[in-house]
């Protein structure tokens, strides 16, 4: 055993997954002169989310500008909402333009990670072998792994099955009866995509969406030009983009009748493609705009009026063979069902993974609603740090800004671990945990995502909001501005400490009030 503890690899920090949080993770280390890292990513290339789901239509809801990391503008967007492929480009872009390449570590799906208390390190088991790390970052993203529901009968269908996110590219729809399971975001960019080539599209609706108009365009070859000569130009127009979001905040989180003008504009934008009252009405939410992520589409509502297009509203109960049966009663025949069914969000898959020091795993600390200190840090899991955590989701903007906030974290997280010196590790203390996550609670009562009288993502098992952050991104950045050490305990090598005749707990600060920072 001593000889295989040698031999193993150890890095300072082990990054999971490459998508914008793990990549945008890498290039933070190397600014802070940090190059002991690797990114440990599953797959056989970077993109994350933008890499899985490459079903036909798929494109971003966050304008170009904006969603895209401030330290790598990127004046070469060719439209204002950039489509899949240019987003998973723009993300190799980055990779090579800050050397990320040395650090990853493709086909190394992490298999398990637990805390090694006297040593003060993880153990990392993946699919490539074994290493230890320092500190692990969690960037495995929500949007990650899909869901599908358990749909009686659905292994009896003789036809093709997919979800969105794992697209069957070698499967031709040409003329083939499809069926969409669900009408989120992902639904609502496939239907217009695949309805000119298919014999017949029979959307199942569980939910109507709130859907607006997508301000979609070409940017010009003399917007591009101006933003490579001048780039305060790029600056000033994600400025502008963010501004504005900003001042939509306020609606959502304090003021949710105040979206009911946006509903007008929503349903101007059904009224004018949609002319079947009846249609209309099954596409009618009853629940306030907002609840539910808005959707942004020009071409879903024309794509229901066509002839060959079926609306049922109301969700795929049970499969018998070919014949896919509604929970209404409502029966569809099928050569094809395509899942757009979204994925485990508030049970995130790697929280199985992951074991803390008392040995309970992070999925068994979280039982009862996902819950970390500014989003970051689970108390029993020192130096582990989870990228687009608890809390950390927006509704109207982008989580760039929320990536980049929880990155100016980390890096100040380890600077606080160089100042202690010596080997060290924080954990953060469940008293500063459950004061964040009772005040985050407390103003999420208000919010439209959990007023608006509907059931989304955003809610856990227990109906709690988990997801969404209930301010701006503006706040957000300035509470993970900067690591407050009396929020966590300071952890030494329980035999250096025996040693040095020291408690393990002396280096712990007093316990902090963890409200402080998040606002009223």
């Amino acid at each position: 055993m001593a000889e295989h503890e040698q031999v193993r690899e150890h890095v300072r920090v082990a990054v999971i997954g490459s998508g914008f949080g793990g990549l945008g993770a890498a290039v933070r280390l190397r600014r802070e002169g940090i190059t002991d890292f690797v990114v440990l990513e599953r797959s056989d290339s970077v993109g994350g989310t933008w890499r899985d789901n490459s079903y036909p239509g798929c494109a971003c809801d966050v304008p170009s500008h904006l969603y895209s990391f401030s330290f790598a503008p990127n004046p070469e967007w060719p439209r204002t909402f950039s489509g899949q492929e240019h987003i998973r480009a723009y993300l190799e872009h980055v990779t090579d333009t800050f050397g990320l390449r040395p650090h990853l570590r493709f086909g190394s799906e992490v298999k398990r990670a637990a805390w090694d208390g006297e040593r003060l390190r993880w153990e990392i088991e993946t699919a490539s072998g074994r290493l230890t790390a320092d500190v692990v970052v969690s960037a495995t993203g929500p949007l990650s792994d899909p869901k599908i529901p358990d749909i009686p009968g659905l292994d009896t269908f003789p036809g093709e099955v997919f979800h969105s996110a794992r697209w069957d590219h070698d499967y031709d729809l040409t003329g083939k009866r499809v069926a969409v399971i669900g009408t989120g975001a992902s639904a609502i960019q496939i239907v217009p995509a695949v309805q000119p080539r298919v014999g017949r599209l029979t959307l199942f609706q569980r939910t109507p969406a709130w859907v607006m108009p997508r301000m979609d365009r070409a940017i010009s070859g003399a917007e591009r030009a101006l933003h490579r000569a001048l780039p305060v130009t790029t600056k000033l127009r994600r400025g502008l983009l963010w501004g504005i979001r900003e001042l939509q905040v306020q609606a959502f989180t304090k003021h949710p009748n105040e979206l009911g003008f946006v509903e007008q504009i929503a349903k101007r934008n059904m009224a004018a493609a949609i002319k079947d009252p009846a249609l209309r009405a099954r596409l009618t939410p009853d629940y306030r705009i907002g609840c539910k992520r808005i959707l942004l589409s020009s071409q879903y509502y024309p794509a229901l009026a066509e002839p060959n297009v079926d609306v049922v509203a109301s969700g795929l109960s049970e499969v018998r063979g070919s014949t896919l049966v509604a929970a209404d009663g409502t029966e569809a025949e099928a050569d094809a069902i395509v899942f757009g069914t979204g994925f485990h969000v508030t049970d995130m898959p790697i929280a199985e993974r992951v074991v803390g020091a008392d040995g309970r795993t992070l999925a068994e600390t979280w039982k009862g609603g996902m819950e970390a200190l500014r989003g970051t840090s689970a108390a029993g899991f020192p130096n582990f740090m989870t990228i687009i955590g608890p809390n950390t989701g927006l509704g109207n903007s982008s989580m760039i800004l929320m990536i980049e906030s929880q990155l100016n974290y980390m890096a100040d997280y380890l600077r606080q671990i160089h100042v202690l010196g010596g080997r060290a590790a924080l954990d953060a203390r469940p008293a500063a945990v459950r004061s964040w996550t009772h005040r985050v609670q407390e103003r999420m009562k208000r919010t439209v995502w959990n007023t608006g009288g509907c059931t989304s993502w955003y809610l856990d098992a227990s109906g709690r909001n988990t997801t969404v952050w209930p301010g701006t991104t503006a706040e957000f950045r300035r509470v993970t501005r900067r690591v407050d050490l009396a929020e966590y305990e300071v952890l030494r090598p329980a035999v250096a400490a025996a040693a040095a005749g020291v408690d393990a707990d002396a280096d712990a600060a007093p316990g902090a009030d963890a409200n402080a920072e998040v606002g009223a």
